[in-house]
C-alpha cells in the first residue's frame, strides 16, 4: 500500500510538472517588418539526438504543418521554391533524459487514528503515533525541447528564437502529440512579431 501511496505521489509530481515552458529571444535591433517571406532551412527539423529512437518522420510533419500555419497567421508568405525568402525557418526537437528524486512521507497514526491524528499520532500530537516511514526514489522521464530560429537570409543571422519544453508523454496517441505540437509551436510563435 505505501509503495502503491508513493507512485502515485511520484506520478502526480511529474504531472504537475508537465506544463510548456516557453522562453524567447530575439535582436532588438532588427526590424522585423521588413520580413515579408519565409523558408525552410534545410533540413526543416533537426533531431537530437540524431537517433532512430527520436527521430520521427511523423513528428517532423506535425512541427512543419504547425509552424507553417502560425508563420501564416503572423503576416509571412512561404516563398516560392525557386526564390530567396526573407527568413529562413529551421527548427530542432531536442530529446534530454532527466532524473529526479521524490521523498515520499507518511505515517502510522498510532491508537488515536483518523484522519485528523496528524503526522504525531494523536489529537493532541505527542508520542502515540508510530514511526514516519520515507521512501525515496529516483524517478527517470524525458523533456522534449521544440526551438525554432528565424535566420535573415540576407546575412545568415540569427533573429529570433522560441522555444518550448515539456514532459515527453510516451504513451500519447497520434491525436494527443498533434494537439501538443500545435500548442507548443502556438505559444512558441506567441512572441512574433515581438513587441
Amino acid at each position: 500500500m505505501l509503495r502503491r501511496i508513493a507512485l502515485l505521489g511520484m506520478a502526480l509530481l511529474l504531472s504537475a510538472c508537465n506544463s510548456i515552458q516557453v522562453t524567447h529571444d530575439y535582436n532588438p535591433a532588427v526590424d522585423f517588418a521588413q520580413f515579408r517571406t519565409w523558408g525552410w532551412k534545410d533540413p526543416a527539423v533537426q533531431f537530437l539526438p540524431d537517433t532512430p529512437m527520436v527521430k520521427n518522420g511523423l513528428t517532423a510533419q506535425r512541427v512543419v504543418m504547425a509552424l507553417s500555419s502560425q508563420l501564416d497567421q503572423r503576416g509571412l508568405t512561404q516563398a516560392a521554391p525557386s526564390a530567396k525568402p526573407d527568413l529562413w525557418v529551421q527548427t530542432y526537437l531536442v530529446v534530454a533524459n532527466r532524473q529526479e528524486q521524490v521523498t515520499h512521507y507518511s505515517y502510522d497514526a498510532g491508537p488515536w487514528g483518523g484522519p485528523w491524528a496528524g503526522p504525531w499520532g494523536g489529537p493532541w500530537g505527542g508520542y502515540w503515533g508510530g514511526p514516519a516511514y520515507a521512501e525515496t526514489r529516483n524517478v527517470e522521464y524525458q523533456v522534449g525541447t521544440l526551438q525554432v530560429d528565424l535566420i535573415d537570409a540576407k546575412d545568415g543571422k540569427l533573429v529570433w528564437r522560441g522555444s518550448a519544453e515539456k514532459i515527453v508523454d510516451q504513451d500519447a496517441t497520434p491525436a494527443e502529440r498533434s494537439a501538443a505540437i500545435s500548442k507548443a509551436v502556438n505559444e512558441i510563435m506567441s512572441n512574433y512579431p515581438p513587441k
